[in-house]
């Protein structure tokens, strides 16, 4: 086969097809992998002193070359073999990309599998894609447009899908909940991911396959192929847990201060709150985030942690105005014996770009930014307190509005004359008495007075909104705007059109107060 500095030609390269099958067979399969790859390709590692295969394509694999074979090894049996170096980093980078693309697609909970496989817990998502079945089946397509093969299994435990999907052969399986000891029983003891010890250690036994492991008790098992493989043993069949850690979406901007000495002060803290602010801003502002949430954690001396948080009406950064709003809460910490350490975290975000200024840098047409006072007033009555009310497209005047945010553009309000105060309900009027049908009342009592209307204007007859409610088929409600001697000034209604009967009893009731 010639001397070792010279390259050998491969073996089996010159061999005639043999009886098992016609040579046309073979090349069918051949072109189309060597169409695709070329040369066959291996990716190589440095493992101590070696250069190991760490993976090869089709074509390598074909001919006879393995992970973990010797890079020598390889070199010699293929004379024309690509060589390059494999990059677990970018490797480990695009798997961190794919799990964070499946948390935003497919399941919350989502991870790599180093060091080419993904978990996906999905309990709970698949019927969103029409069942497991379709679900595999556009994953596989998905993974193919990208230039991926891949084998996908479903299971109750994270280690049965694991062995299936590496080692069953199928390009989808899904298993029914409670088989994966029978379904894994056939399978070699490296897909319960068991250390190279213990594979030795099981070959010198003559377990092959994981049924081997069944009818053997725990204790000799264990101390022969090492309390791991007993653990993997009972989280591939179910009876040990196994959770997934998922990967998170987003880091948080944070900041953290150690101290050398506990403090107890409300200036100490006071002041380590504005380092932290500062580290903070530096942070945000780098990622061109602003913050619109921040949780101070500080830790006690005794172990234990007091929290407090606040929040802003919209994005921020500006390192005055969370300061402020950071000390206002200082009198809510309990230090205890001492804080030791303390954390500013930004759990909510949001894109905050700077804005560009007016040329001549005018501020007179510009509006005032409500923003710090809205978040100040919030943090000594509570967010809740504080709202703006905007029109809602209603024709029932209880109906035609709602609260929104404090700094929410509200939309437009209608033309028609409407009180300052509206009430929560309409409340009944008694003793009224008016001439019907279109004119208002000359005098009613309400809330034990009695008021003599001196002038009026309506009426307004707003309709039923039926569509909302059958009751609301002929209801009719005609409003009048009166004054009262006194200047008082009010909006009440009548129910019905004082003709038909189906449109209300005639009850009148007071809605709404002017000035």
């Amino acid at each position: 086969m010639g001397r070792r500095s010279e390259a050998a030609e491969h073996p089996f390269k010159a061999m005639v097809p043999d009886e098992g099958g016609p040579a046309s067979a073979v090349a069918s399969v051949a072109p189309s992998w060597a169409s695709f790859w070329g040369r066959p390709t291996i990716l190589i590692a440095r493992i101590g002193q070696r250069d190991v295969v760490a993976s090869a394509c089709p074509v390598a694999l074909e001919l006879g070359l393995r992970p973990g074979m010797a890079a020598a090894h390889a070199r010699a049996l293929v004379t024309d073999l690509d060589v390059h170096d494999a990059e677990p980093e970018k490797d480990q980078a695009f798997l961190d990309s794919l799990a964070l693309h499946a948390v935003a697609r497919w399941t919350p909970t989502a991870c790599p599998a180093p060091p080419d496989g993904l978990w996906l817990d999905l309990s709970g998502t698949t019927h969103l894609f029409g069942g497991e079945a379709r679900f595999c089946r556009r994953l596989l397509t998905f993974l193919r447009r990208l230039g991926f093969t891949a084998t996908i299994a479903i299971a109750g435990t994270p280690g049965a899908a694991h062995a299936l999907a590496r080692y069953g052969g199928e390009a989808i399986t899904i298993l029914p909940s409670g088989a994966e000891a029978e379904a894994i029983a056939d399978l070699p003891l490296a897909a319960l991911r068991l250390t190279p010890e213990a594979l030795t250690a099981a070959g010198r036994f003559g377990l092959e396959r994981i049924a081997d492991l069944y009818p053997m008790p725990r204790g000799p098992l264990a101390k022969r192929l090492g309390l791991k493989t007993v653990e993997r043993l009972d989280q591939a069949r179910g009876s040990l847990a196994e959770p997934i850690t998922p990967v998170i979406p987003f880091e948080a901007p944070i900041a953290e201060r150690r101290l050398l000495e506990p403090i107890a002060t409300a200036d100490a803290i006071t002041h380590v709150i504005g380092d932290l602010v500062d580290d903070l801003v530096h942070v945000l502002q780098a990622r061109s985030l602003g913050l619109r949430t921040a949780i101070l954690t500080c830790v006690v001396v005794d172990g234990g942690e007091q929290r407090v948080a606040i929040g802003t009406a919209r994005a921020t950064r500006e390192p005055a105005h969370l300061k402020r709003m950071l000390a206002m809460r200082v009198e809510r910490i309990d230090p205890g014996l001492g804080i030791e350490a303390m954390t500013l975290a930004a759990p909510r975000v949001e894109p905050l770009a700077p804005e560009a200024l007016d040329a001549g840098f005018a501020t007179e047409g510009r509006a005032p930014d409500l923003a710090p006072l809205v978040d100040q007033l919030g943090g000594r009555v509570g967010e809740e307190a504080l709202f703006r009310l905007t029109a809602v497209e209603s024709d029932v005047p209880e109906r035609g509005f709602c609260r929104v945010d404090p700094l929410a553009a509200p939309g437009g309000w209608p033309a028609w004359k409407r009180p300052a105060r509206l009430l929560r309900r309409p409340e009944m009027l008694s003793n009224v008495v008016a001439l019907l049908p279109d004119h208002p009342p000359r005098r009613f009592s309400w809330r034990g007075s009695a008021y003599k209307i001196v002038a009026g204007d309506g009426p307004e007859r707003i309709h039923g909104e039926w569509w909302r409610s059958p009751k609301e088929m002929w209801a009719v409600r005609d409003y009048f705007c009166v004054e009262a001697e006194g200047g008082y000034r009010f909006w009440i209604f009548r129910r019905g059109d004082g003709v038909e009967a189906p449109t209300g009893d005639l009850s009148w009731y007071m809605h709404g107060l002017f000035g």
